[in-house]
């Protein structure tokens, strides 16, 4: 191993996880919800959603995609680091997977959670994760860093950039007359806003890059760009407001003040997981249709090279501030990068609710 990537001496991708077979599913289901007293009629109906795809969700052969891609990368660059894959909610879970890397030999490792944005579900919900798997390991565990937030990273909104001129150049005409359709999951209100006490909001942060590839495209093609954000995969309580528009219902309002074509651009997500597989590919294609509007996906940044290298740049830049060099960390759009440790009380689920849950990646809650 290099001096570039010490102290690391593994990087562990932490993502969400998904079943491997129909056998899995309601197990994992019950799960993502434990403790939110969802009832078994409503899981068995998203189970549908997974039974559609032969009961095994695609997360889990991309996180080996982005595993092997990551290897490839610091590989190509003389790096020797290991790279092991651990999951919040199904096999491999985090906690084995630090087990047999302390086994192994690791004593700190960086962490690298499959999600760009901060919010509650996307940044701190994982750092609890990551405690509680410290937790549970006792002496054995390792020392955890976590990355931060890459929404703003340049290669992910270039691999985003790029993925959206490929799909648009599949409509007639090209790009020009077509609507930017950006999509993101939605989380509910009190959540939004507690991503934005600390710093720019889960929104904002969308927003950020809507108007960066927005400004690439314009500049790139010469063409004005129309574009919004919408929201996919609500649940819970149907009486607590999450954000809005739904992508459905924006489809239909961008027919009704006439657009014919329109890209719909996943940036919310890093790789064509359920959410983009069912309620892109199928439900919005499917509304697309019914109001008149022909559609294209841009794909996700998934193994796109320019996405992978920024995140090998993202973790020589953390390594190097960890051993007290200066190591700025670029970025484009307006937003400034987040910290590597977040700040105190920073994307709860609720503000001015500490939950007493410990966490790592900023400790203080």
């Amino acid at each position: 191993m290099t001096q570039n990537v010490l102290p690391y001496d593994a990087l562990l991708l932490c993502s969400f996880g998904g079943p491997n077979g129909p056998d899995d599913v309601i197990p994992f289901l019950k799960n993502v919800t434990a403790g939110k007293g969802i009832p078994e009629e409503r899981l068995a109906e998203v189970g549908e959603h997974y039974h559609g795809f032969g009961g095994r969700s695609p997360i889990n052969a991309q996180n080996l995609a982005l595993v092997a891609a990551l290897r490839a990368e610091l590989d190509a660059r003389g790096l020797g680091l290991p790279v092991v894959w651990g999951n919040r909610n199904w096999h491999p879970y985090t906690v084995d997977t630090l087990r047999d890397a302390r086994a192994f030999g690791a004593t700190r490792i960086l962490t690298l959670v499959t999600s760009a944005y901060a919010s509650y579900s996307g940044s701190r919900q994982y750092r609890e994760h990551l405690a509680a798997a410290v937790a549970e390991l006792g002496e054995e565990a390792p020392r955890i860093d976590l990355l931060r937030p890459f929404f703003n990273d340049p290669g992910f909104v270039r691999a985003n950039l790029e993925a959206i001129e490929e799909s648009a150049a599949a409509l007639d005409g090209g790009l020009p007359g077509a609507h930017l359709l950006y999509v993101t999951h939605s989380i509910p209100h009190t959540m939004q806003e507690a991503s934005a006490v600390t710093g720019p909001g889960y929104r904002e942060q969308h927003e950020d890059v809507r108007a960066t590839i927005d400004a690439a495209l314009a500049e790139r093609h010469g063409v004005a760009v129309e574009s919004s954000l919408a929201y996919c995969s609500r649940s819970g309580d149907p009486r607590m407001p999450w954000l809005e528009p739904d992508v459905n219902d924006r489809i239909a309002e961008l027919a009704a003040a006439g657009v014919r074509k329109i890209v719909i651009a996943p940036i919310g997500f890093v790789s064509d997981h359920m959410e983009v597989a069912f309620d892109l590919d199928i439900e919005a294609m499917e509304t697309a249709a019914a109001h008149g509007i022909v559609a294209v996906r841009a794909g996700t940044v998934g193994v796109r090279r320019v996405f992978v290298s920024g995140l090998v740049d993202m973790i020589l830049e953390r390594a190097a501030r960890e051993r007290g060099e200066a190591a700025p960390s670029p970025t484009v759009g307006a937003l400034a990068a987040f910290p590597d440790a977040a700040p105190p009380g920073s994307c709860r689920m609720r503000h001015g609710e500490p939950t007493g849950i410990p966490v790592l990646g900023g400790d203080d809650d």
